[in-house]
């Protein structure tokens, strides 16, 4: 299993929106093609205005394959439209879990 941790810095003062906007959106689309989120955060103290997705796969040829599906849907470009500018940074890992992780 890998997991891919996505770190999200919001435009201040654009967080609910860009959660709504996910919400509403980005997630059915996601669900849609098959993609699994595992969590989804919103900083509360510490660095603001940040949003971490934790999305699951099988393994590298799962992630690639439907991440393209889902690249390729004409909804995934309305919703990348709708959040166009709220985005200031983006940094993206795939992980795995250590032996002893309840999650591997």
């Amino acid at each position: 299993m890998i997991f891919d941790h996505r770190t999200y810095t919001i435009q201040p003062g654009k967080t609910n929106e860009y959660v709504k906007i996910f919400e509403e959106f980005a997630y059915p689309i996601a669900k849609k093609h098959g993609l699994e989120l595992t969590a989804y955060f919103v900083s509360k103290v510490g660095r603001l205005n940040q949003v971490v997705h934790i999305w699951q796969y099988n393994d590298i040829m799962e992630f690639e394959t439907l991440r393209e599906k889902r690249d390729a849907d004409p909804a995934w470009t309305l919703y990348r439209s709708k959040i166009a500018g709220m985005i200031v940074n983006q940094e993206d890992k795939l992980m795995v879990g250590a032996n002893f992780s309840p999650i591997k």
